[in-house]
C-alpha cells in the first residue's frame, strides 16, 4: 500500500512538472530601439543585461537595435553611460514567439562640486604670501589720488580733446586772426608815403645847413 501511495504521488509530480515544462522553455524573440526620451535619438551600444539568465549581456548596434532570446518573464536591465537605468520584465502572457518594445533613456545629470584653485602649493607659501600682501586703498585714498596734480597731468596729456574743447579753440584762432590782420605792417620801401616823407626830411635838412 505504501508503494502505491509513492507511485501515485510520483506520477502527479511528474504530470505537474510537464505541464510547467513548457511554459518555461517558451522562447521569445525580444526587439527594440533604444532612444533618448528628451531628444528621440537614437542611443547606440547599449549595455543589455538578462538578470534571469544569469546576468547575460548583450549590446545593442550602432543605430540602437538589438534582438535576442529570452523567457517569459525574465527581467532585462538596460545601462548606458550618462543615462539612468532601466529595467523591464517579459509579460508571461505574451501571445506569440516575438516581443518588441521601444526603450527610452533618460539623462543622467551629475552635478559636481566646485572646485577652487590656489596658486599656493603648501600652507606656509600661503601665509608667507597673505601676511605680505598689500591691502588694497578704501575710496577715500583712491579719490585723493585721482584728484592729485600728478594724476590730473597725465590725463591732460594722454586724454583726446573732445568736441566743445576742439571747437572753442578752433574760434579763439579765427577771432585772433581777424583782429590781427588790420595790424600787419608792409614794407616801408614799398610805401610812397613814406618815400615823400624821407624826401621832405632831406631838403628841410639843406636848408638848415645853408642858413
Amino acid at each position: 500500500m505504501r508503494y502505491c501511495v509513492t507511485l501515485i504521488c510520483l506520477f502527479f509530480s511528474i504530470t505537474a512538472f510537464a505541464q510547467q515544462k513548457p511554459a518555461q522553455d517558451k522562447l521569445i524573440q525580444f526587439s527594440g530601439i533604444i532612444t533618448d526620451i528628451d531628444s528621440s535619438n537614437v542611443i547606440p551600444y547599449v549595455t543589455i543585461t538578462n538578470l534571469s539568465a544569469k546576468s547575460k549581456r548583450v549590446a545593442a548596434d550602432y543605430r540602437g537595435y538589438f534582438t535576442f532570446i529570452v523567457n517569459p518573464g525574465d527581467t532585462i536591465l538596460f545601462t548606458a553611460i550618462g543615462y539612468k537605468k532601466f529595467s523591464t520584465i517579459i509579460p508571461e502572457g505574451t501571445p506569440d514567439s516575438k516581443y518588441t518594445i521601444m526603450v527610452k533613456l533618460k539623462s543622467n545629470v551629475v552635478d559636481l562640486p566646485s572646485v577652487r584653485v590656489f596658486p599656493w602649493a603648501t600652507t606656509e607659501e600661503f601665509t608667507r604670501e597673505f601676511l605680505s600682501m598689500k591691502l588694497a586703498d578704501d575710496d577715500m585714498a583712491i579719490a585723493k589720488k585721482n584728484l592729485s596734480r600728478s594724476s590730473i597731468n597725465g590725463l591732460i596729456q594722454t586724454l583726446p580733446r573732445d568736441g566743445q574743447e576742439i571747437g572753442s579753440q578752433n574760434y579763439r584762432y579765427n577771432f585772433d586772426r581777424m583782429i590781427n590782420k588790420n595790424m600787419v605792417q608792409t614794407n616801408p620801401l614799398l610805401n610812397p608815403f613814406a618815400w615823400g616823407k624821407l624826401m621832405q626830411q632831406i631838403f628841410d635838412g639843406d636848408k638848415s645847413r645853408t642858413n
